[in-house]
């Protein structure tokens, strides 16, 4: 795969995975959009094999995704994921000044029609969400934050930071004050840290990191 940063990397691969550096901007799976997907492009890759997609990320979200390369690896990766024995932690650009590092806890609900998550309106009424952070940067208006979610609840990340007032940058959806101009949000999948789902060796992998908006400005300080 191409280098460029409109064209996903392979960070990792052997017999039975493949790991992508996703760019924002592109569907992990085909959607209504009928836009080309990230999957079709790694089956295109390697037409002779079983390619499958255990979990995805945000259309607008950059980083790690997971392919697998038989039915094995897949049955091993989905019970990690369904197992939450998947450690997955993000950069993320957010507004505003953050304090030194915080733990977000809410219940979550999901709105299908606006294909939104919101907070729940009764207590125990969603699904419970954890999500830890740690500010590594502050700028004059945005912060940098090493973001670890726990629960996995759709658009998890994006909803908890909205919630506690610090919107990621770019997502309008969750508050944002102005979009991206390639239509991403500065959100990044960075690391991820799972046995692998085959041979049970720990597998620590990363992304490289993001060179688009602001964020060469902002890992600089």
């Amino acid at each position: 795969m191409s280098s460029t940063e409109d064209s996903p990397v392979i960070v990792f691969q052997d017999a039975h995975l493949i790991v992508v550096d996703k760019p924002c901007g592109i569907a992990v799976q085909a959607d209504r959009t009928g836009d080309p997907c990230l999957l079709d492009q790694v089956k295109a890759l390697f037409p002779t094999e079983d390619i499958g997609s255990p979990h995805r990320i945000d259309r607008p979200v950059g980083g790690l995704v997971i392919f697998t390369r038989n039915a094995e690896a897949l049955r091993g990766m989905d019970a990690l994921f369904r197992e939450q024995a998947v450690t997955k932690t993000y950069l993320a650009i957010v507004e505003g000044a953050t304090p030194p590092e915080g733990e977000c806890r809410h219940d979550l609900e999901r709105n299908a029609g606006q294909r939104k998550t919101r907070l729940a309106e009764q207590p125990g009424g969603g699904r419970e969400a954890v999500l830890h952070f740690k500010t590594k940067t502050v700028g004059d208006r945005f912060s940098l934050l090493k973001v670890i979610p726990q629960g996995g609840a759709f658009h998890q990340i994006r909803a908890q930071l909205a919630a506690i007032g610090h919107p990621i940058k770019g997502d309008v959806k969750y508050g944002a004050r102005r979009g991206e101009k390639d239509r991403g949000i500065t959100l990044h999948a960075w690391k991820m840290r799972f046995p692998h789902p085959v041979t049970k060796k720990l597998l620590e992998l990363e992304a490289p990191l993001p060179i688009r908006s602001i964020w060469p400005a902002l890992l600089a300080l």
